[in-house]
């Protein structure tokens, strides 16, 4: 009688594991997924800084000292007080007016 009870019991929890929603094998599994997703992410955003980076490391050097700002000026389109910025959008089509 002990033994049937037992894996009665073992029956139950292992049903009551694949079914439960809140916190059965069906919420673990969706886990699992959500944190490959997020180290996936991960490795493309490391990625991305080290583009970033090696992208940054000419723009410290001496030969040009306002590189730095330059490049996030340019990057944020951000103007200095009294500056006036223009941009022009090249799309290589040409002008529509002149053919």
């Amino acid at each position: 009688m002990g033994v049937w009870l037992t894996i009665g019991v073992v029956s139950v929890a292992l049903v009551l594991a694949l079914v439960d929603g809140e916190s059965g094998l069906r919420t673990w599994w969706a886990l699992r997924e959500d944190l490959r997703g997020a180290q996936a992410r991960i490795e493309q955003l490391k990625s991305n800084v080290s583009e970033l980076e090696s992208e940054s490391g000419g723009l410290t050097g001496a030969g040009e000292p306002f590189a730095l700002e330059r490049a996030i000026r340019e990057r944020l389109v951000y103007a200095r007080d009294g500056e006036t910025l223009v941009r022009l959008n090249a799309t290589g089509d040409g002008s529509p007016r002149i053919p």
